[in-house]
């Protein structure tokens, strides 16, 4: 009896073209991540090490870590920097039917001297903020997993590879929109916690709740509540900084008219 593909000129594969719902379902369960299974190989043993980490993320999507340099896979990394992130959160019923992916990454630490710490420091603390209370220790610091592709598993028969152009979003200028940033976050939740709270209940569907901007990326905004967390995507992708301001401006009007 033949199996599928046999005696045919097609390959028996599972993996689906990548498509744009693929790679918005990768990058949303970047962006959404409070944590994920960091594999890497033990430094001195040559085993797979797998820990659980806090992730969050830098302005173009990249994976950013905060470990112990006393950890056993802070030394993993430091001593072969390929590894993997798994992320995706099961939710009721069987945990395989729910979304997740598995980034191929380089590890790159961050030196606290150089020009991306403070908005790292920055963002990762909006989304782990008792992080505060270590963040600075001497023997902590903050990796980038730099991916470079992905295999996306979006449940039972939904199988996805991508690569790096598909899960990292295109930022001009980083150092410009990260003072954009800093500035717009502040402001917004200071003034406007009306219009964050519309950003999150009614564009999101989110429930109701104490909600804050925590970061803002050329691609959407973060927005949290204690151990919630929702992304809000825009319709188009922003090429400059100064253009946050009226987007702003016209997802708070969209919401209210809703």
């Amino acid at each position: 009896m033949k199996t599928k593909g046999e005696g045919t000129n097609q390959p028996n594969s599972l993996i689906r073209p990548t498509d744009d719902q693929a790679r918005r379902m990768a990058k949303n369960l970047m962006r959404c991540a409070r944590f994920g299974a960091l594999a890497a190989i033990e430094a001195g043993t040559g085993h797979p090490l797998a820990s659980r980490v806090a992730v969050a993320t830098d302005l173009d999507g990249t994976p950013v870590i905060l470990t112990s340099l006393l950890s056993g896979h802070t030394s993993a990394i430091l001593s072969n920097p390929s590894c993997s992130l798994l992320v995706g959160e099961p939710g009721k019923g069987d945990p395989l039917a729910h979304p997740r992916v598995s980034l191929f990454c380089n590890a790159v630490p961050i030196e606290r001297r150089s020009s991306t710490h403070e908005s790292i420091r920055r963002r990762y603390l909006a989304r782990h903020p008792k992080a505060e209370l270590y963040v600075d220790f001497g023997d902590f610091a903050f990796f980038r997993l730099e991916p470079s592709r992905a295999s996306l598993n979006g449940g039972f028969g939904k199988a996805f590879e991508l690569q790096q152009e598909d899960l990292l979003a295109h930022v001009d200028d980083p150092e410009r929109w990260s003072e954009m940033e800093a500035g717009a976050v502040s402001h917004m939740n200071e003034d406007h916690r009306d219009a964050v709270k519309l950003y999150a209940e009614v564009l999101c569907g989110g429930e109701s709740a104490n909600w804050k901007l925590a970061c803002l990326d050329p691609e959407g905004i973060d927005l949290v509540s204690g151990d919630r967390t929702e992304r809000l995507w825009l319709a188009e992708p922003l090429s400059r900084p100064d253009d946050v301001r009226s987007t702003l401006v016209a997802l708070a009007l969209q919401a209210r008219n809703a």
